[in-house]
């Protein structure tokens, strides 16, 4: 009889000797239909391909995973290879667990690709505080988080900035009660009046209607 780890092991080296980008593909989305451990590694490697579409089914694997693909997704964040860590940045930004905060905050004000910064910038909305170890660090950290992302909104890639204001909105929903919202106004209200790009600015309007309506 068959059992769940030869099933996965199967379906790991289907992936590994895939020829095909159509067949890698349902290759993946066959690993992680079985939402087991022992796949994640292979869907980390995923994200290294040139293969957009694979990545993709991956990173949604990953983010099904959750918690327990945070710690081997943060120790095998490639450094040199911007694309993989893009993708690697969207599955921790799509789990949000605080233990990837460090990373994101760091690669939402520091990375040289767009595309991770941006992602960073998102997923910074989206951290689950209530996995916090304690009330205390939470708020030091939904601080920290907040200065970064009115940072990132400065970025000179508009859709950097497209994504701050996204982590923005998500960042004051995940945090009511904890912080005013006067300093997100008061930034979505400078973006309005300086901001080129129509498509941000409508987004702005989004966020503060969501906002408004909420608070």
């Amino acid at each position: 009889m068959k059992t769940m780890e030869n099933h996965v092991t199967e379906l790991i080296q289907a992936v590994e000797k895939a020829d095909t980008s159509e067949g890698l593909l349902d290759a993946v989305k066959a690993l992680c239909a079985v939402h087991h451990q022992a796949a994640i590694p292979t869907l980390i490697e995923i994200l290294k391909y040139n293969n957009p579409g694979a990545a993709v089914a991956a990173v949604d694997g990953l983010i099904e995973m959750g918690e327990i693909a945070v710690s081997p997704i943060l120790e095998q964040v490639d450094g040199y290879n911007y694309g993989a860590r893009a993708w690697a940045t969207r599955a921790l930004a799509g789990i949000g667990d605080p233990r990837a905060l460090e990373l994101l905050l760091d690669a939402a004000l520091n990375d040289f690709s767009l595309s991770v910064r941006r992602a960073a910038a998102k997923g910074l909305g989206s951290i689950r505080w209530d996995k916090m170890r304690s009330d205390e660090d939470a708020q030091t950290a939904q601080k920290d988080v907040l200065n970064a992302l009115i940072k990132v909104s400065h970025d000179p890639e508009w859709v950097v900035r497209y994504a701050a204001v996204v982590g923005l909105e998500n960042f004051a929903i995940s945090t009511k009660g904890t912080f005013e919202l006067n300093q997100i106004f008061e930034r979505f209200h400078e973006m309005k009046a300086s901001e080129p790009e129509q498509v941000i600015c409508a987004r702005i309007q989004l966020a503060e209607s969501v906002l408004n309506f909420s608070s």
